[in-house]
């Protein structure tokens, strides 16, 4: 009986279980491709530091080079890779709605080197000049042709090549090309280069504030003079520039515990600051693009999910998977666990009182007046009555309350024993 009853909690409360693991989330995948750039670059760099903080974390990370953000973005349209570096102002042109960013990483600032000893501050002034703009498929290119645009110069005329790196430098110091665009960090080679090339100088954007507020993913930033070098006095004044952000941008569908990991990844890689940008500035959710990601939104309010701040990630995900099982374990289980006690007190107790119903009857026959052969008849039911409560079995907690029915059954026997022999009630 012990057995039908706790067995039968069991079943229910595992029936709800298999119920609540239908809703229970996937693992989060063991292994992510991202899309950097090429591989001298800022994004093919961070991505291998990324590589690295995931890799604790048994999480593995493959870092594939392309073009730069433009196929970035395909590629994470297509599904080819689960995560991208991409630059501000890259996605107008395409359809971006199933895309999310997870924030911005640091500033990418737009440099633009002209030959000439006239200074220029407006792109209105490259107007007729040749201008390298970066390979097509390139944050340079895509930014670059915005710009242009916003100042009516055509950028499909022979004027404008898209051409950008080492060949779009060596065109600039073999007078080829007047100026040329480029998005990179100040550190870049190419951007030292440039910075100290003789004839070359670094264009300052008079109407930055314009084009921050035409073009909410730019923000202006300076240059201070010397910062590069003090003692050559590089650059030789304060330099406005326009600086796009770096964004890390995935599927709207990607796994949400992996999402804090990577920001964690991205704070430790990202927050120690540079020339733009002061320690702990980035990442952020500024200056994007796309579409913040939810998760992302409560990473930067409220931090890294609990269990992440104290239970390795593994472990942390596993518990935040199968939280939604608490529901039948508090639903089912503990009540169950209350109920179940009292309900095989009533069964096994049920055995014993469903007896005393003939014998309250047949008490109530003791006390009417009967003849001798009435009394027999109910002595012989009584009879039955105790050898059917012989044949009961209870657990021996509950052996006495068995005994008091025989007891009870005895009573009532002597009683009607004595009617016999005395002949009256």
């Amino acid at each position: 009986m012990r057995l039908l009853s706790f067995g039968s909690a069991a079943l229910i409360t595992l029936l709800g279980f298999v119920i609540a693991w239908q809703f229970v989330n996937p693992a989060p995948p063991r292994s992510l491709v991202i899309a950097t750039g090429d591989a001298d670059g800022a994004y093919y760099l961070f991505a291998r530091r990324y590589r690295e903080l995931l890799a604790e974390n048994g999480i593995e990370l493959e870092v594939r080079t392309t073009a730069g953000s433009i196929e970035n973005l395909e590629l994470l349209q297509n599904g080819s890779v689960d995560l991208a570096f991409v630059q501000g102002g890259t996605g107008a042109a395409m359809d971006t709605d199933t895309l999310t960013s997870l924030g911005s990483l640091y500033y990418e600032p737009l440099w633009i080197f002209y030959r000439g000893e006239q200074t220029l501050d407006r792109l209105g002034e490259l107007q007729g000049k040749r201008i390298a703009i970066g390979e097509h498929g390139s944050g340079t290119h895509a930014i670059a042709s915005l710009l242009l645009a916003d100042n009516f110069i055509d950028t499909e005329t022979g004027n404008i090549q898209s051409i950008g790196g080492a060949t779009a430098l060596q065109a600039l110091q073999q007078g080829q090309i007047d100026a040329l665009f480029l998005v990179a960090a100040p550190a870049a080679p190419l951007v030292q280069q440039l910075l100290y090339a003789q004839d070359v100088q670094l264009m300052s954007f008079a109407r930055a504030s314009a084009y921050t507020r035409m073009h909410p993913f730019l923000s202006a930033v300076t240059l201070p003079e010397g910062v590069i070098d003090l003692q050559a006095n590089i650059p030789p004044r304060d330099t406005v520039l326009l600086a796009a952000t770096a964004n890390l941008v995935t599927q709207e569908n990607f796994h949400h515990a992996l999402i804090s990991l990577l920001l964690q990844a991205a704070r430790d890689t990202h927050d120690r600051g540079d020339l733009f940008s002061r320690p702990g500035n980035f990442p952020n959710n500024n200056n994007l693009e796309f579409r913040l990601n939810d998760d992302a939104r409560r990473f930067y309010r409220h931090g890294p999910p609990f269990l992440q701040r104290y239970l390795p990630f593994g472990a942390a995900s596993l518990i935040d998977r199968l939280k939604v099982m608490l529901v039948p374990l508090l639903t089912l289980l503990l009540p169950l666990v209350k109920i179940m006690p009292p309900a095989y007190r009533w069964r096994v107790r049920k055995k014993i009182y469903r007896w005393y119903g003939e014998l309250q009857e047949l008490d109530n026959e003791t006390q009417a007046q009967h003849g001798e052969q009435r009394v027999e008849v109910l002595l012989q039911t009584l009879d039955k009555l105790e050898e059917e409560v012989r044949k009961v079995t209870v657990p021996l907690s509950y052996a006495d309350e068995l005994y008091e029915l025989r007891l009870h059954i005895g009573l009532v026997r002597n009683r009607l024993q004595d009617n016999r022999d005395q002949g009256t009630p």
